[in-house]
C-alpha cells in the first residue's frame, strides 16, 4: 500500500505531487514539544514529534500549517481518554504514522528529505523507522474504544481534583502575593484569550462586544497571537511563553512569566535571551488560572474567558491529572467570570450613528431615485404642490 487514503484526500485536495512511485516525500521538521515545533513548519513538510495522546488544539495547529506528514515517537491515542488529536489530522487529509520510537530523532536530521510507504520511513533507500500507518477509520477506532474507559478516567481524575484541591487550597483561602504591573485593572472589563477549543472563532464573534467597550486585553501564551490575527493588540502577555511568537512578544503588551511554586519560571530563559523586560507572578495552577487571578485581585469587573478549558477532556488533552486549581480560581473569582460564547449571543451592538445617517441618506436617495423615473409619483407630487398653493393662498386672502 504506496498511500493512506487520507494521504490521498489531502494530496487531491491540497495539490501536493507524489513521487512517480506514487509515495509521499518531503522534508522533514523534529520537535518533541509539538506546540514549539508549529511556529517554524512551512506548508508540504513532514513532521516529525514525540507526542502520546496528541491534543485537538496542537492537531489544529498542524492542520493550519498544511503539514504533509506527521510522525509520532509515541502513539496518537493510548486510549486513556477520548482525544481526537488524530482524528482531527486524519479528517484534514495528513498522513499518519505512529509507534516509530523516540531513537528516530537520533536517526533523522532537521531538512532531510524522508519516503514514507505505509508504516515505514525511508532516507536515501534506507529504512530509518518503522510504525504503524493512521487513516481515518483507525482514528475512529481508537477515538470509540477510548471511549470505553471513560468511566475509569473520571474517577482518576476526580481523585486528582480532590488531593490536589488540599495542595493548592491557598488558591481560596489565603491572599494573593501579586506581582506589581503597570496596567490597570480596576473598573474594566478583562477579555481573556486562551488557545483552546474554538478560541479563534469565539474570538472573531466578540468583534462588536470589543468595540462597544474597550476591554483590557490579555494573552495567555499563543492566545496573543489569536488577538494580533484580528488586529488587537494585547494590553498584557500571560504564561511561560512556549507558544506564543516572537512578534507577539515584541507587540508593546506587558509580559508576565507564569512561575511555579517553586520559583521555577520558564519563560523567563526566552525573555532574557530576547532582552525583554517582565515581571514574575508564582502561582500554582495553569496560566490561564493565573491570568484569571490577576484580573480578579486587580479588581477588574468583568472577565471574559476566550477558550478556557471547562470540561474533563480538555484538561486532560492539556496533560493535567485534575482541574483543582481552575476549580478553586473560578470559585473566588465567581460572577466576575464570563464565556465568551454567551457574550457573543447575549451582546447585540446597538447601531451607531454614522450607521443610522447612512440608512436615512440611502432612504432619501431612494425616494429620489422613484420621483425621477415615476411619472404617477411625479404627478401626484404635483398636485400635493397645487393643493398646497391653493390653501396657503385662501390663508392668504382671509388674513389681507
Amino acid at each position: 500500500m504506496a498511500v493512506t487514503i487520507a494521504t490521498m484526500k489531502f494530496a487531491t485536495r491540497r495539490k501536493f505531487t507524489l513521487d512517480a512511485s506514487g509515495d509521499l516525500q518531503g522534508v522533514v521538521r523534529l520537535g518533541k514539544r509539538t506546540k514549539a515545533l508549529t511556529g517554524r513548519l512551512q506548508p508540504g513538510e513532514i513532521v516529525i514529534i514525540d507526542h502520546a495522546d496528541l491534543d485537538r488544539i496542537a492537531a489544529e495547529g498542524l492542520v493550519e500549517k498544511q503539514v504533509r506528514a506527521v510522525i509520532n515517537a509515541s502513539k496518537f491515542s493510548t486510549g486513556k481518554y477520548p482525544n481526537l488529536g488524530a482524528l482531527v489530522l486524519c479528517g484534514a487529509g495528513i498522513s499518519l504514522i505512529e509507534g516509530v520510537g523516540v531513537d528516530i530523532f537520533d536517526r533523522v536530521r532537521e531538512g532531510d528529505v524522508l519516503k514514507l510507504e505505509d508504516g515505514t520511513v525511508f532516507r536515501d533507500g534506507d529504512v530509518v523507522a518503522e510504525g504503524k500507518a493512521v487513516d481515518l477509520a483507525s482514528a475512529q477506532r481508537s477515538l470509540d474504544q477510548s471511549k470505553k474507559n471513560i468511566s475509569t478516567a473520571l474517577e482518576n481524575f476526580a481523585e486528582n481534583t480532590l488531593q490536589y484541591m488540599i495542595n493548592e487550597r491557598d488558591f481560596i483561602l489565603e491572599a494573593i502575593r501579586l506581582p506589581e504591573i503597570k496596567t490597570e485593572f480596576a473598573g474594566r472589563h478583562v477579555l481573556m484569550v486562551v488557545r483552546g477549543y474554538g478560541y479563534k472563532e469565539d474570538l472573531a464573534s466578540l468583534r462588536g462586544y470589543i468595540h462597544d467597550f474597550r476591554p483590557l486585553l490579555i494573552g495567555v501564551d499563543g492566545g496573543a497571537d489569536a488577538l494580533l490575527e484580528q488586529k488587537l493588540t494585547p494590553h498584557v502577555i500571560i504564561g511561560d511563553f512556549d507558544s506564543v511568537s516572537t512578534k507577539a512578544l515584541g507587540c508593546g503588551a506587558e509580559l508576565v512569566v507564569h512561575a511555579f511554586s517553586d520559583g521555577e519560571a520558564p519563560g523567563a530563559e526566552r525573555l532574557d535571551a530576547l532582552k525583554l523586560a517582565y515581571t514574575t507572578f508564582e502561582a500554582p495552577g495553569t496560566s490561564e488560572d493565573v491570568a484569571m487571578l490577576l484580573a480578579h485581585e486587580k479588581g477588574a469587573e468583568l472577565i471574559v474567558a476566550v477558550g478556557a478549558r471547562a470540561s474533563m477532556v480538555e484538561f486532560m488533552d492539556k496533560g493535567r491529572k485534575g482541574m483543582a486549581s481552575t476549580f478553586l480560581v473560578r470559585l473566588r473569582v465567581g460572577p466576575k467570570l464570563v464565556d465568551a460564547k454567551g457574550v457573543s449571543e447575549l451582546h447585540r451592538t446597538s447601531p451607531r450613528r454614522w450607521e443610522l445617517f447612512g440608512l436615512v441618506g440611502a432612504a432619501m436617495v431612494t425616494m429620489l431615485v422613484v420621483v425621477g423615473i415615476s411619472q404617477p409619483m411625479r404627478l401626484l407630487l404635483q398636485a400635493a404642490g397645487d393643493w398646497m398653493s391653493d390653501i396657503l393662498f385662501v390663508i392668504g386672502q382671509t388674513f389681507r
